[in-house]
């Protein structure tokens, strides 16, 4: 039974940091992309970043680029998003996802989902 299990969510003030973490079990974690997707109310799904099954390749939403580190550890079949600088439209529902491949920030390419963690940022 596959799950993606999200948590390190909260509330911050902007330009505060936060670190979320996925638990993944029930697929082989290392042969997939992982990614971070996110929802905030009244808008789509969004990519925000993924990695590749090995760890050597990133990949970020413009939004995110310099703020947000996406990382792995496949001993410990753990994905994780470092969200440093967070600002107020960062605040979302973030989802990690898993991808066997194709394009890193489309939804329709990730058959494996989390059930999100909230990030709130206030002014």
């Amino acid at each position: 039974q596959v799950q993606l299990v999200e948590s390190g969510g909260g509330s911050v003030q902007a330009g505060g940091s936060l670190r979320l973490s996925c638990a993944a079990s029930g697929f082989t974690y290392n042969w997939y992309v992982m990614g971070w997707f996110r929802q905030a109310p009244g808008k789509e799904r969004e990519g925000v970043a993924a990695i590749s099954p090995g760890g050597g390749s990133t990949y970020y939403a413009d939004s995110v680029k310099g703020r947000f580190t996406i990382s792995r550890d496949n001993a410990e079949n753990t994905l994780y998003l470092q969200m440093n600088s967070l600002q107020p439209e960062d605040t979302a529902m973030y989802y990690c996802a898993a991808s066997r491949g194709g394009r890193w920030y489309d939804e329709a390419d990730f058959g494996f989902w989390g059930q999100g963690t909230q990030v709130t940022v206030s002014s």
